[in-house]
């Protein structure tokens, strides 16, 4: 059975790498679509100039959230079967969209969620320390309160069976958003697949902007989104209890070197 596949990319000011990566992408995808969340480096015009891609963009920058909202938008009023989503900083490798296509077709999955931590690559990033402490500490506090086993929270590259986006009810617009997408997941009883992906920074200067640029205030930032996500959706003391849930982080889905 043919899947109709879409690939977006969220995108702010990236007139340097967008034209590459979207280049990869297609390669690799059927269509793809890019979020212009309010560029305005000469990314949007460049954009403007392409024939080859669905563009959707933003009057002002509303932040990595919404951009992806917009995405699972276009995706489910478009009619597409999958939504793949990676981010335009280098760090996902196009060539890896295939496998996370099958494999949420062939685990028959709901979220396929790339993970940097399941396994280690040759030639690997090692990961700014700051960064890595974060996600470790909100990845352990995701799992222990919603009863899930990932080992990478925040990795931008998912797959997702674009029927089950109609069930979210997203408002995070900034980067705290997949912590929101979490607790709604597992509140549904989602099946998520974890798949390896390379450890990849290419530019550790990049900012979140902001007070978010503080480590700690982006860790007091997550919690609060955290917290406000579970009691949203059952109070505060919400548990898994679905017994669909399925994490899996299995080596035979791993994508090689």
């Amino acid at each position: 059975m043919l899947h109709r596949t879409l690939t977006a990319l969220p995108v702010y000011n990236e007139v340097e790498h967008v034209a590459a990566v979207v280049d990869g992408a297609l390669n690799y995808s059927q269509q793809v679509l890019v979020v212009d969340d309010g560029s305005n480096d000469g990314t949007s015009r460049l954009l403007s100039a392409r024939r080859d891609i669905h563009v959707v963009s933003h009057a002002r920058n509303q932040g990595y959230g919404a951009a992806l909202i917009s995405a699972f938008q276009f995706a489910l009023q478009a009619g597409y079967d999958v939504l793949v989503t990676i981010d335009c900083d280098g760090q996902h490798q196009p060539q890896l969209i295939p496998r996370f296509v099958e494999t949420l077709i062939e685990q028959g999955a709901d979220i396929v969620s790339g993970s940097r931590y399941l396994r280690q690559f040759p030639g690997d990033s090692e990961p700014p320390p700051e960064r890595q402490r974060i996600n470790k500490a909100i990845t352990e506090e995701v799992n222990l309160r919603l009863g899930l086993g990932l080992t990478d929270a925040f990795c931008g590259f998912k797959a997702y069976r674009v029927p089950v986006l109609a069930d979210f009810r997203l408002t995070q617009r900034g980067y705290a958003m997949p912590l929101e997408l979490w607790v709604q997941a597992a509140q549904l009883g989602l099946k998520i697949v974890e798949v390896a992906v390379p450890l990849i920074y290419l530019d550790e200067r990049r900012s979140f902007g902001g007070a978010l640029d503080r480590a700690d205030t982006r860790l007091e930032v997550y919690r609060t989104v955290l917290d406000q996500a579970i009691r949203r959706v059952q109070g505060p003391g919400f548990r898994v209890q679905a017994p669909g849930l399925n994490v899996v982080g299995n080596a035979s889905l791993d994508p090689g070197p």
